[in-house]
């Protein structure tokens, strides 16, 4: 699996890079700054990319904006964004499009190298995974919306891993359900959020994050 890097913290890069590499990625670019990001991911088009945020030279969203630059040029391009902080206008500009294949993490969660080698390996399927914290901001910043409030906290906690982009399997598995009980629970949170039911994993857990960033059509 062929990978670019964006990373301007030396140290933390070649982290990264040797991390990657021993999961079985092949790095075939690691760059520092969001104008060498865009040309790496037109010249290379890798299966996934995985970008900081803030790049320089503005240090502000050099690094996002490349990666979705790229992805205008490149339909589908998977991109796993890492960031210091939760910031919903990221998360919205990430998944304004529509489609998967994208990711955003806190640096965190970097640090746990079997959460982070999943996450990077579920983006470049096609999939979406979403940090727990960026969700629990996007749920607060929804709590006075009617329909979640229709939820039970059962429903919330799939919800939420739902968001996440986890599979009926796994969220069976982290909540000590049975994958019938699971599937039960997904289609009350889809009926209650008016939301069109769908076996495809993605485009359940798109829809949903679409629906908590108010970006629904």
């Amino acid at each position: 699996m062929r990978v670019v890097l964006a990373e301007d913290l030396y140290l933390l890069r070649d982290g990264l890079v040797r991390l990657l590499q021993a999961h079985g990625f092949e790095i075939v670019a690691a760059v520092e700054s969001g104008p060498e990001l865009l040309k790496a991911l037109l010249d290379a088009r890798p299966d996934v990319a995985v970008v900081d945020v803030r790049l320089p030279p503005t240090f502000t969203d050099e690094g996002l904006q490349a990666a979705l630059a790229a992805r205008r040029s490149i339909p589908g391009l998977p991109v796993l964004v890492l960031s210091q902080h939760v910031e919903q206008l990221y998360a919205r500009e990430l998944l304004a499009d529509g489609s998967g294949g994208v990711g955003y993490l806190l640096k965190d969660r970097v640090f746990n190298a079997g959460q982070f080698v999943d996450a990077v390996r579920r983006v470049a399927s096609g999939g979406t995974a979403m940090d727990p914290d960026v969700i629990a901001r996007l749920l607060a910043s929804n709590a006075g919306n009617e329909p979640l409030g229709r939820l039970s906290p059962r429903e919330r906690e799939v919800l939420e891993l739902m968001a996440e982009g986890r599979s009926n399997a796994a969220i069976a598995q982290r909540l000590f359900l049975s994958e019938s009980a699971v599937s039960k629970h997904t289609a009350n949170i889809f009926a209650k959020l008016d939301l069109a039911a769908s076996d495809d994993d993605n485009r359940r857990v798109l829809a949903v994050l679409a629906y908590l960033n108010g970006t629904r059509g």
